[in-house]
């Protein structure tokens, strides 16, 4: 469905950007992938698009320089069109009270969460409007429709991120583009993992246990949000039959959010 179309995901070496980049790959897409990583696990990923069938590349801007963005959206136009979809996936994060949180940090946040997105879409979108079509999907959280402790750029990015969503959307309302934000619920990161199996060490419980209690509190489904759902959503949205969806924030996080 998405033959001849060229699609630029940041973040998506691995987790919900890689799963997102290979769903969209399966519709006929060429992909641009961008994010951290080795030789070895870029090569890897290149060649695990390229084997679908389509165009695969890789670019390594750091997504704090907007001189760098500006390079890997116009050489993706070069190698491959358009972009004709930007999933704007890359996050950063850190963890603290605001009056300890380090400024260094809040900086990094806003550049990669925020501005980066911005970028990405502002020099994206001369393309869009001159094919008339065009689809972003910016990656926000459910804590982008409430908020947490000790999480202070995180919730603030990802508020900003849905409200850059519709600001968006209605710009482009009356074209072919669509702008969307995906709000997932708890996936099963490496972060996630590792934090469940420091709890099973302090507690000496199992990890099923463990995962348990830390659903319980979260998730009514008590299971962790699949990445291979996310991307599927997300390929949906890129498709001709969500064309009347623009400026949503949707949530797929297991009934989270229906009980706050």
């Amino acid at each position: 469905m998405l033959s001849g179309k060229s699609a630029l995901v940041t973040g998506s070496l691995g987790g919900i950007g890689f799963a997102t980049a290979r769903a969209l790959a399966e519709q006929g897409c060429a992909i641009t992938l961008n994010g951290m990583g080795d030789g070895a696990l870029i090569a890897e990923r290149v060649a695990e698009i390229a084997a679908l069938g389509v165009k695969a590349r890789y670019h390594g801007a750091d997504l704090r320089d907007p001189a760098q963005i500006g390079d890997l959206v116009e050489s993706t136009r070069q190698a491959h069109g358009g972009p004709d979809i930007v999933v704007n996936n890359a996050v950063v994060r850190h963890f603290g009270a605001v009056e300890n949180f380090a400024p260094e940090h809040w900086n990094e946040a806003l550049a990669v969460n925020l501005s980066a997105p911005f970028h990405i879409i502002r020099l994206a979108m001369p393309g869009m409007k001159a094919a008339n079509w065009g689809r972003i999907v910016n990656m926000a959280s459910i804590y982008g429709h409430f908020a947490t402790v000790n999480r202070i750029d995180y919730v603030t990015t990802k508020t900003a991120l849905i409200g850059l969503t519709r600001a968006v959307a209605l710009e482009v309302a009356r074209t072919g583009i669509t702008c969307n934000a995906i709000c997932p619920g708890t996936v099963l990161t490496p972060a996630i993992d590792w934090r469940l199996r420091q709890e099973m060490q302090r507690d000496g419980t199992t990890f099923e246990e463990a995962e348990e209690a830390f659903l319980g509190i979260r998730q009514p489904s008590r299971r962790f949000v699949k990445d291979g759902n996310v991307a599927g959503l997300i390929a949906f949205l890129c498709g001709p039959y969500a064309e009347d969806i623009n400026g949503a924030a949707m949530p797929i996080d297991g009934a989270w959010t229906a009980g706050r």
